[in-house]
């Protein structure tokens, strides 16, 4: 059986607005994160994160974050591509805490890991469509980093 590789897309950093607390829904507690911007770059690609996408949060009764984030980038050749981005951040409680009050957290202190969708039109960046991605996240007050690999 052949191992999985994985490649380095490229590290992005997606400026983010104050959560917005949606209330409690049967499921556990919505939030809505605004995503404001940003840019990334990696070997096979660079550009900036479009204005306007949202990160739809659910806090579970176990204390996961679900998280599904809605945006488009735009590649510096001028392509956009939107992207769907799920996954799933959680930790110790007085980490989350700290996390949730904007607070320096160190990325090995939580887990932030999720698996982007890329819908990318016919051309250059076709071949996003044809293969499966992860990611590593990290969240400050204002920002995620992520760190996106593609499955080889």
């Amino acid at each position: 059986m052949t191992e999985l590789r994985t490649e380095l897309l490229f590290n992005a950093f997606i400026e983010v607005a104050a959560t917005i607390d949606l209330g409690p829904s049967p499921l556990g507690e919505r939030r809505m994160v605004p995503i404001t911007g940003g840019t990334f770059e990696g070997p096979k690609m660079k550009g900036r994160i479009v204005p306007g996408g949202i990160d739809w949060q659910l806090v579970r009764a176990d204390k996961v974050t679900e998280i599904e984030a809605h945006y488009s980038i735009e590649t510096d050749d001028g392509v956009l591509i939107r992207v769907i981005n799920k996954g799933f951040r959680h930790g110790p409680a007085e980490v989350m805490q700290r996390l949730r009050a904007g607070d320096p957290v160190e990325p090995d202190e939580y887990y932030f890991r999720a698996a982007p969708v890329f819908e990318a039109p016919c051309g250059r960046y076709e071949w996003l469509n044809k293969s499966l991605f992860v990611s590593s996240g990290e969240r400050s007050a204002e920002a995620v980093v992520l760190r996106v690999f593609e499955v080889l």
